[in-house]
């Protein structure tokens, strides 16, 4: 049995099965981790929702920005935009299956034996592992408790610090932000640049990656993340942060990582 994670696919299904193919997945004793954003700006979301759905409990992903998104448009909290590419998933007849699915898949994922979190975009340096852990339950609970209140919520860049003394709405906000938007924060505060996109030597002033802020809970355990495609998998140099969003939908690369003995795999996407 191996455990591997794979970056993410926006409905990039034809590199999908070429990757599962080169690690010889094996769904009866292998399992799958994504870093979430399985759907949108690719060609063919519904094939990949499908087929992940179809390895049962072998595979399992966080929610990323993008799976958001087409839960808040199936539920009519947000309208599609011209770049959405998820119709094919909102008109196939077992779309109820695909979002009662999306809305079980956590923010955060922890493997004990393995000492391996896995989060979409990131973690926020001044939370524990076990804060962490925490404040996705809350998210996940609200998510399956009133999918549409806690979308609405879900939109909007602030409050981009965190406070213990947030509102509800204010604090899954922050929460959702965190786990599936944040790349850069401030060195001296912590405030999210939620805006910035590119890469880190063009960074705002100030303004670094959330995993090169220091935090002693995770100096031991491998984090596993997508959304930042413009590392394009560097780590800066912190061996444990592991990013494997390279850019598949931008005709780069999909990446897989076995977490037994640290081995990459990639494929292109031309």
């Amino acid at each position: 049995m191996a455990l591997y994670a794979i970056g993410d696919v926006q409905g990039c299904y034809d590199p999908l099965q070429r990757l599962l193919a080169k690690i010889a997945f094996d769904p009866s004793v292998d399992k799958l981790w994504f870093t979430g954003d399985l759907v949108n700006r690719g060609p063919a979301s519904r094939e990949v929702m499908q087929l992940v759905q179809s390895f049962g409990h072998q595979a399992i992903t966080v929610l990323g920005n993008h799976d958001l998104h087409l839960l808040a448009v199936y539920y009519g909290v947000a309208e599609l935009t011209q770049e959405d590419t998820f119709q094919d998933v909102l008109v196939s007849p077992e779309v109820e299956s695909y979002i009662h699915w999306l809305q079980q898949q956590p923010l955060v994922i922890y493997n004990a034996p393995y000492e391996a979190v896995l989060v979409h975009a990131g973690i926020l340096p001044s939370w524990t592992l076990s804060e962490a852990l925490a404040w996705s339950d809350v998210y996940s609970a609200a998510l399956q408790r009133d999918p549409i209140t806690t979308l609405r919520a879900s939109y909007g860049n602030e409050p981009a610090r965190w406070s213990d003394y947030l509102a509800p709405d204010e604090r899954l906000r922050f929460i959702c932000n965190v786990f599936t938007r944040m790349r850069m924060l401030h060195q001296q505060d912590g405030v999210l640049a939620l805006s910035y996109k590119g890469d880190v030597s063009s960074a705002p002033a100030n303004f670094v990656p959330w995993f090169l802020m220091p935090n002693p809970s995770f100096d031991s355990r491998r984090v596993v993340f997508g959304h930042w495609a413009a590392l394009n998998g560097d780590n800066l140099g912190q061996t444990h942060y592991i990013p494997l969003d390279t850019g598949c939908v931008w005709h780069n690369k999909l990446t897989a990582y076995r977490f037994d003995d640290k081995t990459f795999w990639q494929v292109e996407n031309p």
